[in-house]
């Protein structure tokens, strides 16, 4: 029997092998890139999704209400407040006075019709959203009106002065809620000083014409008291400055014979404590001595004393 052995050749065999294994790492290294290109479009997609989140977050927290005013009249406002967001609250007050509080309820727009009281007076304006950004506004109205009271503190004191078109018949003034003073005045104008309680208080003062016309004004005062202070002498040499503050003394100013002038500023070299009662000793000079000592507790409050010592 004939027997045919097929023999393949080699050189063609590992040809072949050859250009499979290429083929395969041709299909690996394109694989490798498609899924890295994948991968890199989604960092690119995400990357820009958060860039836009973010700016769109920060957009959204930095917008804060508006506030606008408008003078329909010489004696009445319109308090407007709007907002992208919904409104928290809004409160006004003039000057010092005790405040009104406006319940936003959820509403991006706050309206509030306003009387402008006789005088000078400051209105502030404060309003706030659910996310917590405020704003603030502050403008100063004058009005004339039949009678105009205005308050100027001085020191432990307030000066009341009233002027009206009418001649005014009396002045009522309380603290609180403690019984009223009244004052008869009987003349176009008057100025009534008044000791402040300390502490913080609210003074109510109402002014009367011969008309029977009505004008009345309300504010808070903190009430603070001037330090104590003693000048002497430790005999020939010294003048002493005793000085004492239930706040503390904050500085101590003195100057002899209008020439030497010297400062002390407690409040950066003594705690606190210490300078609820002060001394200070300082050489006189030869001859007279004009000596004028100012002290200033922390409400900057002051007290003088003009001395005349001889050397």
């Amino acid at each position: 029997m004939n027997q045919i052995l097929s023999v393949e050749n080699p050189k063609k065999e590992k040809k072949q092998k050859v250009r499979n294994h290429g083929t395969i790492e041709i299909n690996k290294i394109l694989k490798f890139f498609s899924i890295a290109i994948f991968i890199f479009g989604i960092f690119i997609i995400g990357s820009g999704s958060y860039s836009m989140y973010q700016e769109a977050a920060a957009t959204k927290v930095a917008t804060k209400p508006t506030i606008y005013v408008e003078e329909t009249s010489e004696t009445e406002i319109i308090l407007q407040i709007s907002h992208d967001k919904a409104i928290e609250k809004v409160i006004y007050q003039w000057n010092e006075e005790e405040p009104t509080q406006i319940e936003g309820k959820g509403k991006k727009k706050v309206e509030q019709k306003i009387e402008i009281p006789t005088g000078e007076n400051t209105l502030n304006v404060y309003a706030i959203d659910v996310n917590g950004q405020e704003i603030t506004y502050q403008k100063k109205y004058t009005l004339l009106g039949d009678i105009n009271i205005n308050l100027e503190a001085n020191g432990n004191n307030i000066k009341i002065i009233a002027e009206g078109k009418e001649e005014l018949s009396y002045m009522t003034y309380r603290w609180d809620e403690e019984d009223e003073q009244t004052i008869e005045i009987n003349n176009i104008q008057t100025e009534q000083t008044i000791e402040i309680p300390k502490g913080l208080h609210t003074l109510t003062v109402i002014v009367v014409d011969r008309n029977h016309k009505t004008q009345t004004k309300k504010q808070e005062i903190k009430g603070v008291t001037k330090p104590k202070l003693e000048v002497s002498t430790d005999g020939a040499d010294n003048f002493i400055i005793k000085a004492s503050d239930e706040e503390g003394i904050k500085r101590v100013e003195f100057i002899i014979n209008e020439t030497e002038r010297n400062s002390l500023d407690l409040d950066k070299v003594l705690p606190l404590e210490q300078r609820k009662e002060f001394e200070y000793a300082y050489p006189l000079h030869d001859g007279e001595n004009r000596l004028e000592i100012r002290v200033y507790n922390e409400s900057d409050v002051s007290e003088v004393s003009k001395v005349l010592v001889r050397k």
